[in-house]
């Protein structure tokens, strides 16, 4: 690919959050002609998530949060939605040590054991961000406290434990909608899980 790539520019068009650039390029097409392309790609860092689930229960822990891209996608009565666990990777932080450290901020239970089961882009046309996803069980001994997130990051967080038969259901209803949570769902399913 590094030959079918030349004069590649790069501006910030924001910086806030994350980095959001615009990127100039000279692509070679199969053709053999080359053509100038102009792409913006959101740099906001990878993160990880996680489904924890419980196999004598049969169910598994998600959370409900708020999310501005849903609601400012003019569906005011989405703005809230239903997911597994998930953060943003710290600078120089593992990503094992990273989900570990968003399941207690988020939903309140200590685990030590994680399995990463695959790693994804959800967006790759438009952000770098990459999913690193994993599931671990979870019982109930391992709660320590409420969860609801960090404060200092404006989380606010309603930790569900639902039946597995239902959030599967939620699928089909459309009451859940992120695709990390749909995949690892899906993965939970087809490696029988629970």
């Amino acid at each position: 690919m590094k030959n079918r790539l030349k004069n590649i520019t790069r501006s910030i068009l924001s910086k806030d959050w994350g980095t959001l650039y615009k990127v100039d390029f000279d692509f070679l097409f199969k053709d053999g002609s080359w053509k100038r392309l102009s792409r913006e790609s959101y740099d906001r860092g990878s993160g990880t998530c996680i489904l924890l689930y419980n196999k004598e229960k049969s169910s598994v822990i998600l959370t409900k949060q708020f999310r501005m891209a849903i609601y400012d996608e003019n569906l005011p009565e989405e703005g809230m939605s239903i997911e597994v666990c998930a953060g943003s990777i710290d600078d120089g932080e593992n990503p094992d040590d990273c989900v570990i450290r968003e399941v207690e901020e988020e939903v309140g239970y200590e685990i030590k054991k994680v399995q990463r089961v695959f790693e994804s882009y959800i967006s790759p046309g438009a952000t770098t961000e990459k999913s690193y996803m994993y599931v671990a069980e979870y019982t109930d001994d391992m709660k320590n406290h409420s969860g609801g997130g960090v404060e200092e990051e404006g989380e606010e967080i309603e930790v569900l434990e639902l039946p597995f038969h239902k959030v599967l259901e939620m699928i089909k209803t459309n009451e859940i909608k992120d695709a990390r949570t749909i995949m690892l769902l899906q993965y939970a399913q087809i490696n029988n899980l629970l």
